[in-house]
């Protein structure tokens, strides 16, 4: 007979909860922002900032100095629970200023959709215009998305030394998109400072580049954030087409394509160690996806008449493709009419994304390897049964384990799709429109079809259908089995 204490949870609560108001400290300050954009625009959203500021460093501090935990370990368990917890923690209170801004203020379920939306970079939005917006509240949004870009716990990581020592790499493990991961420097804090480090350089850089162009310092902080994060969001109702600027555009490709690439490769790449750049499996498929999706394009645009300029067949189907692998949302003006094949090839990038270890959305490529090369095996072995055959990356064998690991991955991928789909249809929402949220959602692209369309936002999407894509976005950054697990009852269990 089993004992009642198998089944007493041996999960370290108070010190989660004690990260937790660590982390939220971190949010309230990261709220002055907002506040301090307001007050030297004049704007009277300084106001629901200012206090909801105030609530989340109150919140914070009670927490961190009402809640004494008698040990500071953590696990497995508590890394998953603490980096779940997180996310929801963040969109619950980064929500607030969204309900009390002056101007069409959000409902719970709209605020918290945008919220979670913009801390999971998916830019997937229910607000027709942005224009009309207060500073605070637009560079919120994509503050947001910054700070969801590389991770919220790998911030933390990298502000937080106690963490060396208390379930940072689970922490790390857990929050970091890909399969296997690897510590750049000693200590896991020492790894999440360079990678941040690494991050804010390529935001200061993108900042500076666009400032030089036709956008003005507040537009171009506000690109910066939600493009090196591969988020999306912009300050203007049409997106990057209120410039109509050819640099801006180039300049945009160049640093979505970054954001697309591994931190850690950048990271060697700054340190003089490109040799890992050229051999790396991964980062040569996602140069040769793009490349063959820009030719296929092309002739698509060819075909359909659309080729009526050079750029209209270089530099738009190029970002157009970046923008897409690299889940950050942004579109050309003229994108729909380009055909459905089109289409269907911007669906094959978004299901399967960048690299693993940056900022976008999607399976990963690396996944997409690791599930050809054993599909390859598994053909093989049908005329050879006797051969040992193995998949190999970046001249390293990869176990039989983490290719289940990622097959299983894979199946979820869709199976959440699909109930996800058939879920929004039983809400009132059409076929393709309810599978097409779904995906896009998983993915972190916040790309629309028909009803969310380009030029549309999901605020049509009904209250129960936007819950249930907030919890679909935040399965798919954290991918998958981070959130997965804790609906396990073996989780809870001794």
């Amino acid at each position: 007979m089993a004992r009642i204490t198998d089944h007493i949870p041996t999960i370290n609560f108070p010190v989660l909860l004690r990260i937790i108001g660590l982390l939220l400290v971190i949010e309230g300050s990261f709220l002055l922002i907002p506040f301090i954009t307001c007050l030297v625009y004049g704007e009277i959203d300084w106001i629901p900032f200012l206090v909801t500021s105030g609530i989340t460093l109150v919140t914070g501090l009670g927490m961190i100095f009402g809640i004494k935990p008698r040990s500071t370990s953590m696990g497995k368990r508590e890394g998953f629970l603490l980096t779940a917890m997180v996310w929801i923690v963040f969109s619950a209170f980064g929500m607030i200023p969204f309900m009390f801004m002056e101007q069409e203020p959000l409902s719970i379920s709209d605020a918290f959709f945008e919220a979670m939306s913009g801390f999971t970079t998916t830019g997937a939005t229910v607000m027709n215009r942005v224009s009309h917006l207060s500073h605070g509240i637009i560079i919120w949004r994509s503050l947001m998305q910054w700070i969801g870009g590389l991770g919220i716990i790998i911030f933390t990581l990298a502000v937080i030394p106690m963490l060396n020592h208390s379930g940072g790499m689970q922490m790390f493990n857990a929050e970091v998109t890909g399969i296997t991961h690897d510590k750049l420097r000693p200590r896991i804090s020492q790894t999440a400072r360079g990678l941040w480090l690494i991050y804010i350089s390529l935001t200061l850089i993108l900042y500076v580049l666009l400032i030089i162009g036709p956008m003005n310092g507040f537009e171009a902080l506000c690109h910066a954030f939600s493009t090196m994060s591969t988020g999306g969001f912009s300050t203007a109702d049409n997106s990057l087409d209120a410039w109509s600027s050819t640099y801006i555009e180039i300049v945009i490709t160049i640093f979505m394509f970054l954001g697309g690439v591994s931190f850690t490769l950048l990271y060697r790449a700054v340190h003089g160690d490109f040799k890992p750049i050229w051999k790396n499996d991964v980062f040569r498929t996602y140069l040769g996806i793009i490349f063959g999706a820009y030719i296929l394009f092309v002739i698509a645009i060819c075909y359909h008449g659309q080729a009526t300029s050079i750029k209209a067949v270089t530099l738009d189907p190029l970002f157009q493709i970046v923008s897409t692998i690299t889940s950050t949302g942004y579109s050309v003006s003229n994108f729909e009419k380009w055909g459905t094949f089109v289409l269907s090839l911007v669906f094959a990038l978004m299901f399967f994304g960048a690299c693993a270890g940056s900022t976008s959305g999607g399976a990963k490529i690396d996944r997409l390897i690791y599930l050809l090369k054993n599909c390859r095996n598994e053909i093989v072995r049908c005329i050879h049964p006797n051969d040992i055959l193995t998949v190999r990356v970046n001249d390293r064998v990869i176990t039989h384990e983490i290719v289940s690991k990622v097959i299983a991955f894979l199946c979820l991928y869709v199976i959440i799709i699909m109930v996800g789909g058939v879920l929004l249809t039983a809400m009132g929402l059409p076929l393709v429109d309810s599978f097409f949220s779904a995906f896009s959602c998983i993915s972190n692209t916040g790309l629309g079809a028909g009803v969310t369309g380009y030029g549309q936002s999901y605020d049509i999407v009904p209250d129960g259908g936007k819950w249930l894509l907030s919890l679909i976005m935040l399965i798919g950054r954290l991918e998958l089995f981070t959130v997965l697990i804790l609906f396990t009852p073996a989780f809870w269990q001794k």
